[in-house]
């Protein structure tokens, strides 16, 4: 051991030159929350994307399976919805599992869906409102995540 003289830092065992950098921290904004947060997305647009996919058939196969409403203003045909949330089921689960994947088409992919997801379900408001609101907010996590992540750097 060495000894030191107060107001003095003990000499190190190895050289400067051996020392263990610290460790790096992801360049992204949302450091290891939106890292997490873009595997969780995958997963969440894979669920969801299936999810459309059976409310998609759910409305194309039966046309009462929601709630004919009045005048509003974004009002389609029932079978016209099932028909979009089929398509679009299909798309958003698509790109979940390329992002799962690391595809690097799914991350711009995906922020474009997610939007498009949020808008179809505003429009989809007033046929089932509360899961209308919970696809809202899982499509806003969805697009802070993809957007936030830090940047695969491939060697």
């Amino acid at each position: 051991m060495s000894q030191s003289t107060p107001g003095q830092e003990p000499g190190p065992a190895w050289s400067a030159d051996h020392r263990t950098p610290p460790p790096a921290t992801p360049s992204g904004s949302g450091g290891g929350w939106a890292t997490g947060g873009m595997m969780f997305a995958g997963v969440l647009m894979l669920v969801s994307g299936i999810l459309g996919i059976l409310n998609g058939i759910a409305g194309i196969a039966k046309d009462d399976v929601y709630g004919r409403i009045g005048d509003y203003t974004y009002s389609f045909n029932l079978t016209a919805w099932g028909w979009i949330h089929l398509v679009i089921g299909i798309l958003v689960a698509l790109t979940g599992v390329g992002l799962l994947k690391g595809a690097d088409w799914a991350r711009g992919a995906g922020i474009g869906l997610a939007a498009l997801y949020i808008v179809e379900y505003f429009m989809f408001l007033p046929y089932a409102p509360v899961w209308s609101l919970i696809s809202i907010g899982i499509g806003v996590f969805i697009i802070w995540s993809l957007a936030t992540a830090p940047q695969r750097t491939t060697p």
